[in-house]
């Protein structure tokens, strides 16, 4: 695991975030593995910090339904089953059918997508999920996790609604969780990681949401097809 530095002014709750990212990352990245059992004490020594920051990050991902704690045996990070992914694709559908639909009515940042400040927001996401793409291309699974996330977080708080970002946000990264532990089997995923973000934000720019809805429901017919054969073994 990567180590994290503290220094005397680095607060309690800022090393508790560190711990959580970098955490969430190794179960992001497949080095972290469904199952796997680990103790307060020992991620505390391994980080070579205080065991109250790394309980409070561990209850943290415990609430994001990454770990689950053991009273007795401390933590284990979660597995998610295929009726779990299924459910997750589904409800990340209904989170994104609600912003286009928020599109399609004029409401949130997308009314008047020319607007200077919004045409510049909108223009950064373009970026992330061309990174995004160029990693799917490559086959580079944890970079494209990492700009992927960044790409859906930043395109939903556009619509103006945290609830609704920190929800979607939370879906995406439970679902690459569960997804990582079957595409991480695959020697080279060149080909198989979806590449559509531009489509997405080009789609909303020009307020075409049955464009948009079209993409997003390609994709998730794709990554359910592709995890059901990886699953299938």
């Amino acid at each position: 695991m990567p180590g994290i530095s503290g220094t005397g002014a680095v607060t309690r709750s800022t090393l508790r975030q560190q711990i959580a990212d970098a955490l969430r990352d190794e179960v992001l990245a497949g080095r972290l593995q469904p199952g796997q059992e680990f103790t307060v004490k020992e991620i505390a020594e391994q980080y070579g910090v205080s065991a109250t920051p790394v309980r409070e990050a561990l209850v943290d991902l415990s609430a994001q339904g990454l770990l689950e704690a053991d009273q007795h045996r401390g933590f284990r990070v979660h597995e998610y089953s295929l009726d779990d992914f299924r459910e997750m694709v589904e409800a990340r559908s209904l989170v994104t059918d609600g912003m286009f639909q928020a599109v399609a009515e004029g409401r949130g940042a997308f009314h008047d997508p020319a607007e200077p400040r919004t045409a510049a927001t909108l223009a950064g996401v373009r970026r992330r999920g061309e990174e995004a793409q160029r990693a799917a291309a490559a086959g580079d699974l944890t970079v494209l996790i990492g700009y992927d996330l960044r790409f859906w977080r930043e395109l939903s708080a556009l619509f103006g609604n945290p609830y609704l970002s920190d929800f979607l946000h939370r879906l995406r990264v439970q679902s690459w969780a569960c997804a990582v532990q079957h595409l991480r089997r695959l020697g080279d995923l060149r080909g198989v990681l979806w590449t559509g973000h531009t489509e997405i934000v080009d789609a909303l720019t020009k307020n075409d949401t049955a464009a948009a809805r079209a993409t997003v429901a390609a994709y998730n017919a794709r990554s359910l097809a592709v995890i059901e054969r990886l699953a299938a073994g």
